[in-house]
């Protein structure tokens, strides 16, 4: 199995930039969305639309691109173990990549109950908050990106 994962590497390793553009893009739109949502008369024809446009950001894109680039992620990590140890995960490069996708993880969590709390009406933040952190995840796959194709200039 590890020799098929490994003969597929650079396939493995282009789904999972794939998978990882869409989840980024998906977590960039969904509180773009909000902003414009809450401009919306609640109860209103657009505030249905906005919902549904919300749970459909989260649920086609977001969601099964996320799981597939974790999947994707995983298959990379145990062919990197394979192929240089156990120890390649405390590089510092890696301990940073690992860092961002927690960071990740989490702030997806933050907006998918956010979407929650958009659909229920008893959205807490304000516009200005969605505004501020709408590009934190495009942060986040920067420092991912740079960390990973740099591994900080110690190859």
């Amino acid at each position: 199995m590890m020799d098929f994962l490994a003969g597929h590497f650079d396939l493995i390793r282009g789904l999972h930039i794939i998978f990882v553009m869409a989840w980024i893009a998906g977590m960039l739109i969904l509180p773009r969305l909000f902003v414009y949502h809450m401009k919306t008369e609640p109860g209103s024809e657009m505030d249905a639309v906005f919902k549904l446009a919300e749970l459909r950001t989260l649920r086609i894109i977001i969601n099964p691109a996320m799981i597939l680039a974790l999947l994707m992620g995983l298959l990379l990590a145990m062919i990197d173990t394979q192929r240089l140890g156990h120890d390649f995960f405390l590089k510092p490069w890696a301990l940073t990549k690992i860092a961002a996708l927690i960071f990740l993880f989490g702030w997806h969590g933050f907006v998918s109950k956010a979407r929650r709390q958009f659909a229920a009406g008893t959205n807490a933040r304000s516009e200005k908050f969605w505004r501020m952190t709408n590009e934190l995840p495009f942060l986040a796959a920067i420092v991912i990106v740079l960390s990973v194709t740099t591994k900080f200039l110690g190859h």
